[in-house]
């Protein structure tokens, strides 16, 4: 479980960020939706918590049953989920590794990734995407 602190600073994946709002408790195991769970309501108890924005395994991939693929270079889904984080960080003109509180995240998100051609770059052909919450109040 985490530690539930304003100051410790938590990673996570760039595109994470859409996924944190529009998770329904779905996911690829029940130890990754726990997981999911347990950040997400970590957030919601600190939410000024720092993140620090990373393109690489994080706090929600940590129970991710196909986790070796954030340490797969070579891999084509690693490669692909990296590309997701690396937009996402484009977008926001942001560093990978920049440190900035949940709250002030999500709403860069919100405000500055939300029309349909941003969406589609980043969430492309993720399978979720069809029950994700975030995604569907804005294809609309």
């Amino acid at each position: 479980m985490l530690e539930n602190s304003e100051s410790k600073r938590l990673r996570i994946r760039a595109h994470h960020l859409f996924c944190i709002q529009g998770f329904q408790g779905y996911g690829y195991s029940l130890a990754f939706v726990a997981n999911m769970r347990a950040v997400i309501a970590d957030l919601e108890a600190s939410p000024s918590r720092p993140l620090e924005l990373v393109s690489e395994c994080d706090a929600i991939c940590v129970s991710c049953p196909s986790k070796r693929e954030c340490s797969a270079q070579e891999s084509v889904l690693s490669r692909t989920i990296r590309h997701m984080d690396l937009l996402v960080l484009d977008k926001l003109e942001m560093e990978e590794g920049s440190v900035i509180g949940a709250n002030e995240a999500f709403r860069l998100i919100n405000e500055n990734l939300n029309n349909a051609s941003d969406i589609e770059d980043v969430c492309g052909n993720c399978k979720w995407r069809q029950k994700c919450l975030w995604y569907m109040q804005r294809e609309k």
